[in-house]
């Protein structure tokens, strides 16, 4: 198979030893699709999920029928990834803390005090989110000789995004196409750095999502 001559060939790049760069697969995120650098082309998109087991025994019945209905037409080169992350209370916290500043009432304020302890407590312990992923990686059918454009790349994964969308659609479930490269590179970015990307994020990068390096322990140094 050829994609684009010789640009699918890894690129080794001049990256320093044990460098994070250096082990990373991603090469580059172009137009919503990502390079790795054995070449490949992967498309994300994010399943909204729907709680299963609030729906009625016929609506359980149908989601699994249009399920197992998508899986059949589904492409070889898939796969349904899981992310679990610690939920983010600050937002719900901030505005807490606003109000027990603001409230008058000694007695409201230790109860908001209360639940601003509470909440902490949980989100130290056992309150997480998850969210859900469907990975569609692109692989050449036909004449492994032929040259592949990027156009056709995109097109190709575009569209098991959009049949992603239509079958999952019937299972009350939405489907979001990321065609953003900001979103996939503060997803990816919090993948590869759970605890640093809590205090640390990616920001804009002006050239190579690669160019720059962030560590929670330089942020605390001041560098």
């Amino acid at each position: 198979m050829k994609l684009f001559g010789n640009k699918t060939k890894a690129n080794t790049g001049n990256y320093y030893e044990n460098s994070t760069q250096k082990w990373l697969p991603l090469e580059t995120i172009q137009d919503g699709l990502i390079l790795l650098k054995d070449g490949r082309y992967i498309k994300v998109v994010e399943v909204l999920p729907v709680n299963f087991y609030l729906k009625s025994d016929v609506e359980q019945e149908n989601i699994i029928y249009y399920f197992a209905s998508y899986l059949k037409i589904a492409p070889e080169h898939m796969q349904i990834r899981v992310l679990t992350q610690k939920a983010d209370i600050s937002e719900y916290t901030s505005r807490l803390a606003h109000f027990s500043e603001t409230e008058n009432n000694d007695a409201c304020r230790e109860m908001i005090l209360d639940e601003m302890a509470f909440v902490q407590g949980l989100s130290n312990h056992v309150a997480v989110k998850k969210r859900f992923f469907i990975v569609f990686s692109f692989a050449q059918r036909g004449f492994a000789e032929k040259t592949v454009s990027f156009q056709d790349v995109q097109r190709t994964l575009n569209d098991e995004a959009y049949k992603a969308m239509k079958y999952l659609a019937q299972c009350g479930l939405e489907v979001l196409n990321i065609t953003d490269d900001g979103f996939l590179i503060d997803l990816f970015y919090g993948i590869i750095n759970k605890y640093t990307s809590q205090f640390v994020k990616p920001g804009n990068f002006a050239g190579s999502m690669f160019e720059e390096v962030h560590t929670l322990e330089g942020v605390q140094q001041g560098e």
